[in-house]
């Protein structure tokens, strides 16, 4: 019967990755490409039924001589019979879309098989019988198009093409929104390059991503933290042209008088672990023209390059110091910072420690912490050691004193010299620390530790090394016989 082949003939799907292609059931009775997708089964039987009486009456014209075999005769009953149950199966809703987890987001389901070998197709969104209409070949896999669905949005997908994560088909749009990665300056899509790939620069600790063209746009970097503020952020503007966050600027530190709490901390440290500075040492907090100044001056020195921002002086000079805590003017400026001559006595081997004015709490102690090291060397009469020795221990000490107050700030202790200091700085240094106070914390550390430098960074690992294994003390006693850390 030469009508059922023409019924059961469907097109050839083809798969593609990425896009989706319309195909359409084989229809005898219409010459068009596109018929409706509505269907009624009363009408589709009657249709069949009005086909097998007219290919009977053919047949039967032109000489009764075909249906002549009772096995024939049964075997085009079934097939007939077939075919009009499945058409009695019930019609898909629409709206259905069965997941794993009954949202309409989830797993994407294969084909299963159908019953009878109708060469009918199975919906891989609904797992009903797509039928006689249209459909969609695509993943592997036939649907419904009402059921092809973005797994960002559960909207039908639509358009030519799509995208896909994983197994799952997405809008482009949507994808785009969800994967494609933006800005954290300027909240735009990242672009892409002339090789078409997404480029972008990221910040290694804070996991910010920001588009390559704002490291040469005048966006400014806080000083401290180096983080990228969004567009249209606020920054404090120091004198000497440094710009600070605002979160880093709530627990600065900006003169002088300010820092002697945070000093007496750092003293407090070092008493703890059997390394008590006798010495009164002065702590001068200072602008940058002045430490550099105050660098030119010295005669022997290791600095940390490309910025220094602590330095302990073993010679005679005068330095200006910041001795009034600046205001903050129109704009965030810094507009009245006032500054004295301060004269340096040698009464030891150590004339002061100079510390970088506007840095935050944690990051002004972890310098402070890095040259008392360098004045207790000196002061505990230890030959001049190679640099890498020297800012290697000083960086331990400094690390050491970062994780002390990541384990305060974790358990809700405030430091010790609080109670000394006054109200206005107890508030902003020792009172309640905020989160981004541990994220800073543990930022300074992380520097420490990820520092790539032969001097800084080398140093510290392998001095780190030997005192995780010998212990503080056995790696001091080996640096003063051999100026080595053991290994």
């Amino acid at each position: 019967m030469g009508w059922l082949s023409r019924i059961f003939k469907g097109s050839n799907h083809e798969v593609s990755e990425g896009e989706y292609n319309w195909r359409y059931e084989e229809n005898t009775t219409s010459a068009g490409n596109h018929p409706s997708t509505s269907w009624d089964p009363q009408s589709e039987i009657e249709d069949i039924d009005r086909a097998i009486a007219i290919s009977l009456a053919e047949e039967e014209g032109r000489g009764k001589h075909v249906i002549s075999d009772d096995s024939q005769l049964k075997e085009d009953e079934q097939l007939a019979r077939a075919l009009q149950e499945s058409l009695k199966v019930e019609s898909p809703p629409r709206n259905r879309h069965v997941n794993g987890n009954g949202n309409g987001n989830g797993n994407i389901y294969q084909p299963i098989p159908f019953p009878y070998s109708t060469g009918f197709r199975i919906c891989a969104g609904c797992n009903y019988e797509i039928g006689h209409g249209r459909f969609l070949s695509c993943m592997g896999a036939v649907w419904h198009p009402e059921c092809f669905r973005c797994h960002a949005c559960n909207q039908p997908i639509a358009d030519y093409e799509f995208s896909m994560s994983g197994n799952y088909p997405y809008h482009k749009s949507c994808y785009k929104e969800h994967y494609h990665p933006k800005c954290d300056v300027c909240q735009h899509f990242i672009p892409t390059n002339a090789a078409g790939l997404i480029e972008y620069r990221a910040h290694p600790f804070w996991a910010q991503k920001y588009c390559p063209f704002h490291e040469h746009d005048g966006t400014p970097r806080c000083c401290s933290c180096e983080r990228m503020e969004p567009c249209e952020t606020s920054y404090a503007g120091l004198n000497d042209g440094r710009k600070l966050c605002l979160e880093c600027l709530d627990s600065s530190v900006m003169d002088t008088s300010e820092c002697q709490p945070l000093y007496l901390d750092i003293q407090m440290f070092y008493e703890s672990i059997n390394m008590k500075v006798e010495q009164k040492i002065p702590l001068l907090l200072v602008e940058r023209q002045a430490l550099n100044e105050a660098m030119d001056g010295e005669r022997n020195g290791h600095y940390h390059m490309p910025e220094t921002r602590g330095l302990c002086l073993s010679e005679e000079q005068t330095v200006s110091t910041v001795l009034r805590r600046p205001r903050m003017g129109m704009g965030n400026r810094v507009p009245d910072m006032k500054t004295e001559p301060y004269k340096l006595t040698r009464r030891c081997e150590v004339t002061a420690i100079l510390i970088l004015y506007g840095l935050p709490r944690l990051l002004t102690g972890s310098i402070l912490a890095h040259e008392m090291m360098h004045a207790w060397l000196r002061l505990q009469g230890y030959r001049t050691l190679s640099q890498d020795v020297e800012e290697g221990i000083c960086q331990v000490l400094a690390h050491m004193w970062l994780r002390s107050q990541i384990a305060l700030i974790s358990s809700g202790t405030t430091p010790s010299s609080s109670s000394s200091s006054s109200s206005a700085t107890s508030s902003r240094q020792g009172g309640k620390r905020s989160p981004f106070d541990k994220k800073l914390a543990e930022f300074f550390k992380h520097q420490i530790e990820s520092d790539m430098s032969p001097v800084y960074g080398n140093g510290f690992r392998a001095g780190n090394q030997a005192v995780i294994k010998y212990g503080l003390p056995r790696t001091l006693e080996h640096i003063r016989l051999t100026g080595t850390f053991p290994f």
